[in-house]
């Protein structure tokens, strides 16, 4: 598993501004009819979720590309901040425990890659969807508020396996 870097949560959070600044429809749109504004938020925040999960120590293809994208991730924001702002590189951020996913955790993880995938290619939201996995993958095994979603999501994708597969069985 690739640990994340303080580059890899700084480009986390780039996407992260840079998707709420731009969804973002004004206070008085917000006080007068929230509910369809709110709605826009969720795509992002659901793939946000998947993102974090896929980063959860997933093996296989999955794994791989969840990997390498944050090592990519990793490796564009230490060069944003080495480049950008004179910073320096090599500082690891990550800080949080992660809860393993169970074999019917990890089954439903693929069942989610694949709704996924079909979305990014299917929804008129598939931009807000593929952003929202890669901030997903650089904030999740991060330290903070990113992190510790990261066990409450590995729980629940758990306990949604089992019920899943416990029902089909």
């Amino acid at each position: 598993m690739i640990v994340v870097t303080l580059g890899g949560v700084t480009v986390g959070l780039a996407i992260l501004v840079r998707f709420v600044i731009v969804w973002w429809p004004g206070a008085k749109s917000l006080r007068g009819n929230p509910l369809p504004h709110l709605s826009g938020l969720l795509p992002f925040l659901a793939a946000w979720a998947y993102g974090v999960l896929a980063i959860l120590g997933i093996g296989g293809l999955i794994g791989w590309a969840a990997d390498t994208a944050l090592w990519a991730s990793n490796w564009l924001g230490d060069v944003a901040l080495v480049a950008g702002v004179g910073g320096q590189t090599g500082q690891v951020a990550r800080g949080a425990q992660y809860l393993p996913l169970t074999q019917t955790g990890t089954a439903l993880v693929l069942l989610l890659t694949v709704a996924v995938v079909t979305a990014v290619k299917r929804s008129r939201y598939g931009r807000d969807i593929k952003m929202g996995a890669w901030c997903g993958l650089c904030l999740g095994t991060s330290a903070g508020i990113a992190g510790m979603a990261a066990v409450p999501l590995a729980q629940a994708t758990n306990w949604a396996g089992q019920a899943l597969y416990g029902a089909l069985a």
